[in-house]
């Protein structure tokens, strides 16, 4: 513009200049115009997806009015399990909360026996559970289950000197499980209710491998990784015992929330969300 003007003489320099100085102004007045109407725009987006989200919460009967509590045993790593200072962490923790946060609600965690963390969802004293369930034909007949946010795998961990060296050779074994869980009814099925004790957590069924007390414990492999990291002297076989979905449970017939979680699981898959929570906590091998 500088070179343009500095060729004009007289009236023509002035109407040049008025016109380079009509055209500056419409311009910026067209661009504050634009830029204005863009953030306009980008607040009403923002305001419409608050609105939503609160309309979303709204809609929701929950235990706790603003709240999605969500009941389950906190001793089931890296899935859920509680840091130093109290609080709670894991896969199912996180991504509760990140289903929370796409309802406009505050996630509450309580933690509580697996049984107990099940029977609360299924009689509504929570809103749902989360802690490694899987989708059973008889747990579908008293509650109802999110589509499948991760996989598992039931596998068998026995002392590094054990003679066991496949499922097949658990029987006439004494096996240490998760009281209520599917390696619980899998080896009961399997093996009879005599060859299984079942146990309050993981932990306490490892403890007592450790003492002698059980032969093998039957458990998802996630955990048994990590107590056999935790436990010199345990292994994991090499042959898993089922492979398993996880899902989110939630009372018999409560659509409305059920149909909310797997409308949220679908958008943190879609953008990666999920994903990036189990990779955080479960390392490809």
């Amino acid at each position: 513009m500088k070179k343009l003007t500095a060729l004009l003489l007289g009236t023509a320099m002035v109407l040049g200049l008025a016109a380079c100085g009509g055209s500056a102004s419409t311009a910026s007045s067209e661009a504050a115009s634009s830029e204005a109407a863009s953030s306009e725009e980008t607040s009403e987006a923002a305001s419409s997806e608050a609105a939503s989200e609160s309309a979303n919460a709204a809609e929701l009967t929950t235990v706790t009015a603003g709240k999605l509590t969500m009941s389950t045993n906190a001793a089931f790593p890296p899935y859920e399990m509680t840091a130093d200072d109290g609080s709670f962490e894991g896969i199912d923790i996180e991504v509760a909360a990140a289903i929370a946060d796409k309802l406009g609600l505050e996630l509450q965690v309580d933690d509580m026996d697996f049984d107990a963390a099940l029977l609360a969802a299924q009689n509504g004293k929570s809103d749902m559970v989360m802690a490694g369930v899987t989708v059973t034909d008889e747990r579908q007949k008293v509650m109802d289950f999110s589509d499948t946010y991760a996989e598992g795998i039931q596998s068998v961990i026995v002392p590094e000197d054990s003679d066991i060296a496949s499922v097949d050779d658990l029987a006439g074994k004494t096996i240490g499980t998760q009281r209520g869980t599917t390696g619980y009814i899998y080896c009961t099925d399997d093996f009879g209710e005599d060859s299984v004790v079942a146990y309050d957590n993981g932990l306490t069924a490892v403890q007592a491998l450790n003492n002698g007390q059980v032969d093998a414990v039957v458990i998802d492999n996630a955990p048994a990784k990590e107590f056999v990291a935790a436990n010199t002297g345990l292994k994991i076989l090499d042959t898993a015992y089922a492979q398993e979905d996880y899902a989110i449970g939630v009372a018999k017939g409560n659509t409305a929330l059920l149909d909310a979680i797997n409308g949220a699981l679908e958008e943190l898959q879609a953008d990666g969300t999920l994903q990036s929570i189990v990779d955080k906590y479960i390392k490809a091998e």
